[in-house]
């Protein structure tokens, strides 16, 4: 396992290495027969010649590209082909050298990533020569399918849909474009019917297709008579796909059926004049109705691409939708996803802002890079440009910033080189490849950026962090991450996150037992950001009391229930709800924020990350927390001034008649000391208010036997049916001074019901941070990491795969705060 304990060091050497790929191959046809063959890679890794009996066919260098390699005149009825492999590190590091104009920083990772050089000079996964939450593993091989296709007269290459809304006739259209490779030395006609039967719409198109590529560009207007049923992102309505037939009758009776899914939706990316604001909006439109961005960002799942199973993808896009997101963010250090991520997507209702694979570093720009990088784009926005998911291109991650922020230390005389290549990759390449592919969804050339004010700017404005526009990304591992008024309240928050490690028994796998300890050398050999363990620890200790245990087991086991299920969570909970409740205010000229997408979703290896899945897909404390915080009807309490303040947050599509409870509960009584219901509270649509409001004083006065350090206050918002928030809580001081707060009996049983299971658990003691694990029992529970108030609460195991109750009751453990001290 390439993952074990030091592999990634122990392994390095077949990075350094060339390799080939060879093979004998029987013709599953009459090669003599056909006018044109060619050989496909749909995806190869990185830099290669392909060679078929010994003549070389072509080479590649971009690992995001489609290759097609005329292979007519040198195919044998049996062929023996190799692909010869450069190592990506050498190729790197030669294209580096090469470039002898000026230098085109970063160099190198920093050392406690234990990574490669040069990886801005390669088309390939950015994060494969090291980042800060994942191993240097620089693959080389065919990461997708390889496969020869003949053909006389012509054959398909790309087909795509594009839905658009013309107001004035209140009609759906839909674009289609097909792409074709035509071998016939002159021009032939067709016919192309077009087939979708619930919106009561056929019809049938005389074309004309010419030797070289061809494009047949056809608009389908959608008839008057069907009510079309739009595309909703999850939580907003439902993902309708409408089935459809496209055929192709060409030339001499040649016949293509393509069988899609067409869907309907539109999207809109809104930058204008915010009353009472300088700058501008930025929040997204989804079919005319403003959507707040609700979800995370995504990272390759695996170091090793044929490792992502479909099972994987599928499991861990549901514990998305499951989280109640509606959006992840493809962060641009990876790769573009397989198809099947962007379909499960698609059927999940799960918005995709869609990164070009270029981050945190600039980029060269000569003539054959560029080359690369277009056919790269073009690949890209034609492959997935069909997808209603996709709301979104944007241009790289921080790259604006690391030239606005001089991250590489350029001195000011060279800069205008720089700030012309940024231009050159991002503007008159990247976006005019993108508007060319496809005008049906907006493109910004970065993150953070501040949108059409950088635009504005020339491209590169001075401070991209600008909470007055665009989007910001925010990371401080110092400052108390209690304290909300250390957050930007920005348009759209598109990165923030604080580290955690992932729990023992994820890691227990890849290690030994002289491993398990806080500051063994597997644990500083697996945390890739500087300072990252002390960092944890130092805002673990704000608040709570570090473990003590001198049991070195006890003590890491501890360390990492106090890092990740409580800190973590604890931390972007606070954050999460700062931007949620700034959805509909300005103050002091900022707010009206559209957006929050937490860094990271996933894991690539087993390590300490900001992720809130670990590796596998088994939940942190974060994704059971994220589940509440963005539920879509929230009540969150801050204090300010020693004042208690509750907003109440709604992302549904009716004003809503609710009733608010607050409660105060004493760290040592099961029983609360008083309760308040406000009746008659209305929650706008798709708003942000407050709805309480009363100085901690007098709250305490009136409930009596309180101070701040012996009681927790608890709220919920209920309406009728089954309308109902999750319940919230807020902390009157750091739980390292609460007075009363006891190490409870806690307990459960078990019990099946059908294919689920349920642990009953019982309590003497309010606890907080309940967390109930099974190992590495695949599953999770409908709720964790949670305040106790109650003496009795049932909690649902839903299992990923067949399970038992013994099996449960083996791996079973419970754990709250105190257990720890």
């Amino acid at each position: 396992d390439p993952y074990y304990r030091f592999n990634d060091l122990a392994f390095r050497w077949i990075s350094l290495d060339n390799w080939t790929y060879s093979r004998t191959f029987k013709a599953p046809f009459d090669v003599s027969k056909w006018q044109k063959v060619n050989l496909v890679f749909e995806g190869i890794d990185t830099v290669a010649q392909i060679l078929i009996n010994n003549v070389s066919v072509g080479r590649t260098d971009n690992m995001f590209n489609r290759y097609s390699f005329d292979i007519t005149n040198v195919i044998e009825e049996v062929s023996f082909i190799e692909v010869r492999f450069l190592s990506a590190i050498s190729y790197a590091a030669e294209q580096s050298r090469s470039h002898k104009a000026y230098s085109v920083p970063p160099q190198c990772p920093p050392p406690v990533q234990k990574g490669e050089c040069h990886v801005n000079f390669l088309r390939k996964e950015q994060c494969s020569f090291s980042w800060d939450w994942g191993p240097s593993f620089p693959t080389q091989g065919i990461w997708k399918d390889v496969r020869i296709e003949a053909y006389n007269l012509c054959h398909l290459i790309y087909f795509t849909l594009t839905p658009s809304y013309v107001k004035s006739a209140q009609q759906w259209s839909l674009e289609i474009e097909s792409v074709f490779d035509v071998v016939s030395s002159k021009p032939f006609a067709g016919l192309v019917t077009v087939n979708i039967p619930k919106l009561q719409t056929q019809q049938t198109y005389t074309t004309e297709l010419r030797p070289g590529e061809g494009r047949i560009v056809l608009l389908v207007n959608i008839s008057k008579n069907a009510t079309v049923e739009t595309w909703w992102p999850s939580g907003h309505g439902n993902q309708t796909g409408y089935d459809m037939t496209t055929t192709f009758i060409l030339g001499a009776g040649y016949k293509i059926e393509k069988y899609s899914k067409a869907y309907f939706r539109t999207v809109e990316l809104v930058e204008e004049l915010v009353p009472g604001s300088q700058g501008l909006s930025f929040y997204f439109r989804i079919n005319g109705l403003p959507i707040f961005i609700k979800g995370s960002n995504w990272i390759p799942p695996d170091s090793f691409q044929d490792r992502g199973s479909s099972d994987t993808l599928k499991l861990i896009l549901q514990s998305t939708v499951d989280a109640n997101m509606n959006a992840l963010r493809v962060w641009g250090g990876g790769v573009y996803e397989q198809d099947e991520f962007y379909d499960i997507c698609d059927e999940l209702g799960i918005m995709i802002w869609q990164d070009f694979m270029f981050a945190c570093a600039l980029y060269p720009t000569d003539q054959n890079y560029l080359e690369s990088v277009r056919a790269e784009i073009t690949h890209q926005v034609k492959r997935l440009k069909s997808h209603p998911c996709i709301i979104l291109w944007s241009g790289n991650n921080e790259n604006e910033a690391a030239i606005a922020g001089n991250w590489f230390s350029i001195p000011h005389a060279k800069m205008e080189v720089y700030l012309k290549d940024y231009v050159t990759l991002y503007v008159k390449n990247i976006q005019e490849v993108v508007l060319s592919e496809d005008k049906s969804r907006p493109y910004i050339a970065s993150s953070p950026t501040n949108g059409q004010e950088s635009v504005r700017k020339g491209w590169v404005s001075q401070n991209p962090y600008d909470t007055h526009y665009g989007d910001t990304h925010f990371y401080d591992y110092l400052s108390d991450c209690w304290n909300w008024t250390v957050y930007p309240k920005t348009r759209f928050a598109s990165e923030y996150g604080f580290q955690s490690w992932p729990s023992f028994s994820t890691l227990e796998k890849v290690s030994s037992p002289e491993d398990w300890s806080y500051t063994s050398n597997f644990s500083l050999h697996r945390q890739h950001h500087a300072a990252g363990n002390e960092q944890m620890l130092h805002q673990a200790g704000l608040h709570f009391k570090l473990p003590q245990n001198v049991d070195p087991l006890k003590m890491f086991k501890d360390t990492i229930y106090l890092t990740q299920k409580v800190m973590q969570a604890q931390c972007i909970k606070t954050e999460t709800e700062f931007y949620r409740r700034s959805r509909s205010e300005i103050i002091n000229g900022e707010g009206h924020t559209m957006g929050a997408l937490y860094w990271q979703l996933n894991d690539i290896w087993q390590a300490p990350s900001w992720a809130s899945l670990e590796y596998g897909g088994k939940w942190k404390m974060l994704h059971y927390f994220a589940r509440h915080f963005f539920a879509p009807l929230l009540p969150v309490g801050y204090e300010d001034n020693d004042v208690l303040y509750i907003y109440g947050v709604s992302d549904l599509h009716s004003d809503s008649e609710l009733t608010l409870k607050v409660s105060l509960h004493q760290w040592s009584s099961m029983e609360p000391v008083c309760t308040l219901e406000k009746e008659g509270v209305t929650i706008k649509a798709g708003s942000a208010a407050p709805i309480y409001k009363e100085p901690i004083n007098d709250l305490l006065k009136r409930c009596g036997n309180c101070t701040r350090q012996s009681c927790v206050v608890t709220f919920s918002l209920m309406g009728k049916g089954k309308l109902r928030s999750p319940d919230n809580y807020h902390f009157l001081s750091s739980l390292k001074d609460a007075v009363g707060l006891e190490r409870a009996q806690l307990s459960a049983t078990i019990s099946q019901q059908g294919d689920l299971y349920v642990f009953v658990l019982q309590t003497t003691a309010v606890t907080p941070f309940v967390w109930l694990d099974v190992g590495s029992t695949p599953g999770r529970f409908d709720d964790n990491g949670f305040l106790m108030t109650e003496k009795r609460k049932a909690v649902v195991f839903y299992p990923w795969k067949p399970t038992s109750i013994n099996k449960l009751k083996k791996s079973f453990s419970l754990t709250s705060l105190m257990d720890i001290y």
